[in-house]
């Protein structure tokens, strides 16, 4: 594979043109998505005397936990559309223009019209997301060092949106008004269209096309028949399903729904991967490394359960209980949920060059101890939120640091983790089932979503004494899980994964 550009390609900086279109689409896309939802469950919280919808905390951080489980789920509808069927450019077309729809929806001061506006975004972002991540690719046929520097300036671009929309909708929404937050986050997403609109011959013919499932055109033609009427199939089902909310016909009880999702996600997630086990037809070593990865997916729904409390828990903790003023200057609660995107600005090449760093002196942690370093880290970061906790029981507001601290510990664990979890699963998956065990990875994702808001849900405003237990418990929880891991990671790697199949975090 070859490091340069091959001859005769536009490049800036020596990548291709079309990486600047995905590079500002993708961060206008993250501004409006994190500048929504740094909002969200504050908004659904708030006094309706102040503009907000006055809910409960348990059925605010129900619906924000399947809000942000749908995002995952439908990503994996989002791909197959896009491969199947009119290919990336447009998916991320129409893609942007929903999201932009359900922003818009958003800032209609109506009760009626805020789940309307979720489902068009979870629809919306399901549609781009994937698919502008997977056209990045397809930029570099030549793959090589370019296509990995290629990927990390696209990376920037999102967490460059990631930090800038809380700042953003933050200030607007709570400083001013609960809407025009929601407003500026779709004339960000309405600014991403634009700009991708003008710059798409940047992108040459990737991603233009769908990719045929039959050589055959008579069996192409059955498949695209089958497919489309599968599709509209299953907009009417949607539709149905939030008509029948709207009407009053059926009642969607979000802690409930909630839960039994969860439930239901769990189920099929292990369902398929013991029937992977028993009737896919796996040679033994494809069996233990299944194994390995049903570890490793149970274990990652365990750390974004307790890592997005970050949008939920931790951002009614900073509303209600910490102490906001820094120099005088009274800041919104939801700008901390730019400082994960900060940190791993400032953090993930540091990262990158010490797992490099300690692979040459062959110190490379093996996959299950980034794992169980990943969740020892988020353990930390609530023995740390226990003791801000105590500050408040006590009678005081907590100080910012005690947030900020939480969140680069959190932080920090995501680097561990994160960053191999995508690699190990297409390492490890038998190749014939690949495609399937990528998205039982989103499946397993969506699942910790669910479980972060009902977790989230056990914490009162009415019963401040009880949240030092509380966080107390999900930390020994997550370093209980991550020491067991830990103890059981050389035996989960030579027997397992295999010594010679060594996962790093760059993704080789």
């Amino acid at each position: 594979m070859t490091d340069t550009a091959p001859t005769g390609e536009s490049t800036i900086m020596g990548h291709p043109r079309g990486l600047m279109t995905l590079f500002f689409t993708e961060m206008w896309e993250r501004l409006s998505f994190y500048g929504m939802r740094a909002l969200l469950v504050l908004f659904m919280v708030a006094a309706t005397s102040t503009g907000g919808m006055g809910l409960d905390d348990k059925t605010a951080t129900a619906i924000y936990g399947l809000y942000t489980a749908a995002v995952y789920l439908t990503s994996l509808p989002g791909g197959w559309i896009a491969d199947r069927l009119i290919g990336q450019q447009r998916s991320i077309w129409y893609g942007g223009l929903i999201i932009a729809l359900g922003h818009f929806t958003l800032a209609i001061p109506s009760r009626g019209t805020f789940f309307l506006g979720l489902v068009f975004i979870v629809l919306g972002t399901g549609l781009l997301k994937p698919n502008a991540s997977a056209l990045v690719g397809e930029l570099y046929p030549e793959g090589g060092s370019r296509r990995d520097a290629g990927f990390s300036l696209y990376y920037m671009g999102i967490n460059l949106g990631g930090f800038l929309g809380p700042l953003i909708c933050g200030y607007l929404g709570q400083k001013i008004n609960w809407h025009y937050g929601f407003v500026a986050a779709g004339v960000g997403m309405v600014f991403g269209l634009i700009q991708y609109r003008l710059t798409l011959r940047n992108l040459g013919g990737a991603g233009t096309h769908a990719l045929p499932a039959y050589d055959d055109p008579a069996r192409q033609h059955r498949f695209l028949k089958r497919s489309w009427s599968a599709l509209w199939i299953g907009v009417a089902v949607i539709v149905v399903v939030v008509g029948l909310g709207y009407s009053g016909a059926v009642v969607y009880a979000p802690v409930p729904l909630a839960l039994w999702s969860g439930i239901v996600i769990l189920l099929l997630g292990l369902g398929f991967l013991l029937w992977l086990f028993f009737f896919g037809r796996l040679s033994a070593v494809e069996k233990k490394r299944l194994a390995a990865l049903t570890i490793l997916f149970l274990v990652q729904a365990l750390f974004w359960a307790g890592y997005e409390q970050a949008g939920s828990n931790f951002n009614l903790f900073a509303e209600r209980y910490t102490d906001l003023h820094v120099f005088g200057y009274a800041f919104p609660a939801s700008w901390f949920q730019s400082e994960n995107s900060l940190l791993i600005l400032l953090l993930a090449p540091f990262f990158a060059w010490f797992w490099v760093w300690l692979g040459r002196r062959k110190l490379d942690p093996s996959t299950p101890m980034k794992f169980a370093l990943g969740m020892v880290f988020i353990g930390i970061g609530f023995l740390v939120m226990m003791g801000a906790a105590w500050i408040v029981v006590a009678g005081h507001k907590a100080l910012p640091m005690w947030l900020t601290l939480t969140y680069l510990l959190h932080t920090i664990g995501e680097l561990c983790l994160s960053p191999v979890g995508l690699s190990a699963t297409t390492k490890l998956s038998p190749k014939r089932y690949a495609s399937r065990l990528m998205g039982t990875w989103f499946l397993f994702m969506a699942l910790g979503e669910l479980l972060a808001g009902l977790i989230a849900g056990r914490f009162s405003a009415h019963d401040v004494g009880e949240m030092p237990r509380i966080y107390l418990t999900i930390a020994a929880i997550s370093i209980g899980v991550g020491v067991v891991l830990a103890l059981f990671s050389r035996l989960i790697k030579r027997r397992l994964i295999g010594e010679d199949m060594q996962i790093t975090s760059d993704g080789h």
